[in-house]
């Protein structure tokens, strides 16, 4: 179509961001001016598609770009299937998460991949079709208009590191299509394969080892990353970034608020190189950005990457040239489980630091427990002046975690275990890490265990951003150890906090003196105070407290008039802790006065005081 037939608003949007796109993809394609007009096209048919209610949702969120950023946003992160069975079945449950305070839902993975050769969902054989036992794209979009009438936001997981074996591409490459072997990364023999693996890191050394794949059928060597049913794109070509594009803005269309790009430190190979984080990356990720500001800008971009914080941060962009709006605080999620295994907050201080340190505009995600396991990338070198050594450090996490040492409350399970290497990670339910399960079979004190998990919650909402709710942490939810007779799933420890939600336990959330009420309604309180006040909000000044106490945490926040200081004992013992300001503090869950010259913090308790000037 003609450039001077557009419709007016998708001219306006391209027009604004047209130099800096050709500039960057023909940089990257080599001036292949053939494949930008395809580019072009498509982009335009796509904002075509784009259903009426998104486009005005668009002009909405155009008007107020930080819509997303307030303090009144609370994510819940779940799988369909082990929530509600189907598509249909999350929306018969709506009314549910918003009684749980939730406005930003993600659903974990949920398109087409084959049993048992899924990784959970990540290994996607059709972007445009929902796993059938799931519903359909009609369904898709069908929730997301009843979530968006609700004010919530929907986040859906977009695989772009690699297709399932099963893909039509992925099929067609193995009948020996030329064209579609150059989607992938095929190689007729070993040298250039074993070439990579002399600097490229295994992701999964003891379950999936190796970066290669023989494929019988095509007589070649394929890349394979992560597993070798999945097959990693070639996105030096341009076709893969057009398509994948495309496949983007599909779900997109289909009410898709939230686009979690998976693994996006993968997704550009150079031989010689670690193939992680390279400059492409940001690259193809600063262009997804603007493709999105011009065909959906009510969409935001999350960036997984569960790397250490130098390497996370550059997937911010800059000011002037944006890549993700929103990034995991891995590393916090992380420090934070060392911190209740070893009741030492000087780790979590040192890391939040770090974070207190950059700029206010940065939104992270934070979260307790997600989908996958906990891996133990901590700072090992700050570790080690205090006499720390990586591998015992990370055996007695996982030991006291597990429940193994001694008077530990934790019930967790080790995944991916290198006995050789001591690098095992760990799974479990929060509930169960906090001691909750064991509390409940008589093996720890409950009401610790229950301060435990509200301290946690408590801490993850004092953060700015996002706070994401792990569905079944709102109401206590423990391991599920049935997964051990599922022979699809046995060898995958991650599946003992990927239970089904148990609802019984969730009509007890309304019943006093239960479990469930009890963390339920301690969360609920949390997220009214937070989007009550503005100190919360992600604008404020943020600092860590000088309270000379290794077991207790302190983060101090101002905004708007409002001063609020927030400690967390991780110790199983009752702290005094003088915070040396007469000046007198509300105390925010009991609404008492409080001088905050000399607190006293209950076991695995925390506080929340709050100073108005």
């Amino acid at each position: 179509m003609d450039r001077s037939q557009w419709d007016p608003t998708f001219a306006r949007r391209f027009s604004a961001r047209e130099d800096e796109l050709k500039w960057l993809y023909c940089e990257l394609y080599h001036n292949n001016q053939k494949a930008w007009d395809y580019f072009c096209a498509m982009l335009y048919t796509a904002y075509q598609n784009r259903p009426e209610p998104l486009r005005q949702m668009d002009l909405a969120r155009e008007a107020r770009p930080d819509w997303y950023k307030g303090h009144d946003m609370t994510g819940m992160l779940m799988y369909v299937n082990a929530f509600a069975g189907t598509l249909r079945g999350v929306k018969e449950k709506l009314p549910y998460i918003a009684d749980c305070g939730v406005n930003y839902l993600h659903l974990m993975p949920l398109l087409e991949s084959p049993a048992g050769r899924s990784d959970g969902g990540y290994a996607v054989s059709d972007f445009r079709r929902v796993q059938p036992e799931l519903g359909t794209m009609e369904d898709l979009y069908d929730l997301s208009q009843s979530c968006h009438e609700r004010g919530i936001a929907v986040c859906l997981d977009f695989v772009m590191n690699h297709t399932s074996e099963d893909h039509e591409w992925a099929r067609r490459a193995r009948a020996g299509e030329k064209d579609y072997q150059d989607r992938y990364f095929f190689y007729d023999g070993w040298d250039i394969p074993n070439a990579y693996e002399q600097t490229v890191p295994q992701v999964f050394p003891t379950t999936a080892p190796g970066n290669f794949t023989w494929c019988e059928e095509a007589g070649k060597v394929v890349m394979t990353t992560f597993y070798p049913y999945q097959w990693d794109l070639n996105y030096a070509n341009p076709t893969v970034f057009n398509d994948m594009t495309d496949n983007m803005l599909f779900l997109c269309n289909h009410g898709v608020d939230i686009v979690r790009l998976d693994a996006v430190p993968y997704i550009w190979k150079a031989l010689g190189t670690t193939c992680r984080n390279l400059r492409q990356v940001h690259t193809l990720t600063r262009m997804m950005r603007i493709v999105t500001e011009i065909v959906c800008p009510g969409t935001l971009l999350l960036g997984e990457v569960v790397m250490e914080p130098s390497k996370v941060v550059p997937y911010f962009g800059t000011v002037e040239k944006p890549e993700c709006h929103m990034l995991y605080n891995v590393t916090t999620m992380a420090s934070l489980w060392h911190t209740v295994a070893t009741k030492d907050t000087r780790l979590l201080r040192h890391q939040l630091e770090q974070v207190f340190a950059l700029p206010g505009q940065y939104t992270f995600l934070n979260y307790l427990r997600c989908h996958d396991d906990i891996g133990w990338g901590l700072d090992y070198d700050f570790l080690a002046r205090f006499g720390q050594r990586e591998v015992p450090h990370k055996k007695y996490l996982n030991d006291y975690l597990t429940g193994k040492w001694p008077g530990s409350p934790a019930r967790g399970e080790l995944y991916n275990d290198d006995p050789r290497l001591g690098d095992a990670r760990l799974c479990g339910t929060t509930a169960s890490l906090c001691g909750i399960e064991a509390a409940l079979r008589g093996e720890a004190d409950l009401s610790l265990a229950l301060r435990r998990d509200q301290m946690l919650h408590a801490f993850m909402f004092t953060l700015s951003g996002v706070p994401v709710l792990y569905s079944g942490d709102e109401i206590a939810q423990e391991n599920d150890y049935g997964y051990h007779g599922d022979p699809l799933r046995r060898e995958d420890s991650r599946y003992l906090h990927r239970g089904k939600m148990d609802w019984q336990k969730a009509e007890k959330r309304h019943q006093d003196h239960t479990v469930e009420n009890a963390v339920f309604s301690a969360i609920r309180r949390q997220e009214s105070l937070r989007a009550e006040h503005p100190v919360f909000d992600s604008a404020a000044d943020t600092w860590l407290l000088n309270i000379q106490n290794d077991q207790v945490l302190g983060i101090g926040r101002y905004y708007r008039g409002e001063k609020l200081l927030a400690l967390f004992n991780f110790s199983d013992v009752e702290h005094a802790v003088p915070l040396m300001d007469p000046s007198p503090f509300i105390d925010l869950w009991t609404g008492e006065e409080k001088s905050a010259e000399l607190v006293r913090l209950a076991p695995g308790g925390f506080l929340w005081l709050l100073q108005t000037y």
